[in-house]
């Protein structure tokens, strides 16, 4: 892809411009508060960063963590508030160090995962979300505990995988958007007013998430030869 502004190429400055004028187009029209628009703005940053590999990834993503929970909190999705305060917080601070400490000629050294730890992940997404979804049904007030567990699990270990530098993070975090899309789809038909832009911001990250896979796998080929 054609490089523009340093190491931005044309595809990332296109999709970064793109959503942030939807975000802004959005929060016009439902009337939305200026306090979600910044949620999705970082929450976008974020991403973007992450699929390039850039270490302010981190700085953006601690801002989005506590918006977003927030967010979740008034919602009644409360297993997606417990992982972004008790996992998302201090994962920000331990992934900024291991991705600054693992740097060659000073971009990101990414991994490649064997057939061995794929199938433990798929193991652990299985079990984890079933038993997650179990115990969330029992909390008052807690809306759609399946997909809501779905998320959450899926979100910690690809959360791990980032932290460690594998590509397979961005195959976890398409099936999670997926989801997460359908979540909010389900508390914009229940009345949600931060529904729309939320189902928005994570369609943006949906597609964030194939590009990542995408520029991650030929970082990861690169890191091998």
């Amino acid at each position: 892809m054609k490089k523009m502004a340093g190491s931005w190429n044309l595809f990332e400055i296109t999709w970064l411009v793109l959503f942030t004028s939807i975000a802004v187009g959005f929060t016009f029209i439902s009337k939305d508060s200026l306090f979600g628009f910044t949620v999705f703005i970082t929450g976008v940053l974020c991403v973007v960063l992450a699929a390039k590999g850039n270490l302010m990834s981190y700085v953006f993503g601690m801002y989005n963590t506590f918006g977003y929970a927030y967010l979740a909190y008034i919602n009644g999705l409360f297993g997606e508030v417990m992982l972004n305060l008790l996992f998302f917080v201090p994962m920000n601070v331990i992934g900024f160090y291991m991705w600054k400490n693992n740097r060659q000629d000073g971009k990101l050294a990414m991994r490649q995962m064997e057939l061995k730890g794929l199938l433990l992940v798929g193991a652990v997404c299985v079990s984890g979300c079933l038993l997650l979804g179990f115990g969330l049904s029992f909390i008052p007030g807690q809306n759609s505990p399946y997909i809501d567990a779905i998320t959450t699990v899926l979100s910690v270990v690809a959360t791990f995988l980032m932290v460690r530098r594998f590509k397979e993070q961005w195959l976890v975090y398409i099936v999670l958007n997926l989801f997460t899309v359908l979540l909010w789809v389900i508390r914009m038909v229940e009345g949600s007013g931060e529904g729309l832009l939320m189902i928005v911001m994570w369609s943006a990250y949906l597609v964030n998430a194939g590009y990542g896979y995408y520029n991650w796998n030929k970082g990861a080929k690169e890191a091998t030869v």
